[in-house]
């Protein structure tokens, strides 16, 4: 299991935290800052789902016109982790 911190940028969230196993699925996940009801139930959605597709769905999320969004940071995140 891969432990991961990802500092995102342009949103309120500040810091995101979640583990990839063997076969690239996301546990743990956990944000610190941001809309907590919100991040919190994202966090519920994609545990235990594949990394790719998670970040294939989350991709390009905009929040209030800031051409990014918690959402959007963490398929970076996962991005930078897939590659």
């Amino acid at each position: 299991m891969k432990s991961i911190q990802y500092r995102p940028k342009g949103v309120c969230a500040i810091q995101i935290t979640y583990d990839l196993d063997d076969e690239n699925k996301i546990h743990n996940l956990r944000f610190t800052g941001g809309c907590n009801g919100n991040l919190k139930a994202i966090g519920k959605l994609l545990e235990g789902q594949d990394a790719k597709t998670a970040a294939d769905i989350l991709r390009g999320n905009d929040c209030g016109g800031r051409g990014t969004s918690c959402a959007d940071q963490l398929a970076r995140s996962l991005d930078e982790q897939l590659a």
